[in-house]
């Protein structure tokens, strides 16, 4: 699988960033482009279910990810999504979310690991993955310092 990991620095404590980690906060981290619509958010823990409707213009594509682990640890909260029904352009899809304490705040650290059916290129996805995680960083900001 392929792996990008992306990080951003908050200065909030991580019990506070971690409680803020719900479907308003969601919500906001989602781009102009694709139009996402939340069809269902159940939150972070063991077995919840994320479903999203991307819409493309032209198409639509449904993104259903699972909650398949969570936990607390020294460092602070970590949870990993794992996609169950994925848009065309990608064929594996797991995500570890982590909540760090870092210096006097927050470590938010991004970790995907991915995959791409033959017919997608992979530097077209990693660079639409890309534009996305640099999307969310002012707007992690903005809502967990807040």
């Amino acid at each position: 699988m392929k792996h990008l990991i992306f990080k951003t620095y908050i200065k909030a404590n991580p019990d506070v960033v971690w409680k803020k980690f719900d479907k308003n906060l969601f919500t906001k981290l989602n781009p102009p482009f694709p139009r996402v619509v939340v069809l269902r958010f159940d939150g972070c823990q063991v077995g919840d279910i994320v479903a999203l409707n991307l819409d493309f213009l032209i198409f639509q594509q449904t993104w259903i990810s699972k909650i398949i682990e969570n936990n607390t640890t020294a460092q602070g909260y970590y949870f990993i999504d794992e996609g169950i029904s994925l848009p065309f352009m990608l064929s594996a899809w797991k995500h570890i979310h982590r909540i760090e304490s870092f210096q006097s705040g927050t470590l938010i650290i991004d970790e995907i690991f991915f995959e791409t059916p033959w017919y997608v290129p992979y530097f077209l996805v990693k660079m639409a993955l890309w534009m996305q995680f640099m999307y969310r960083k002012p707007i992690y900001r903005k809502v967990l310092e807040s």
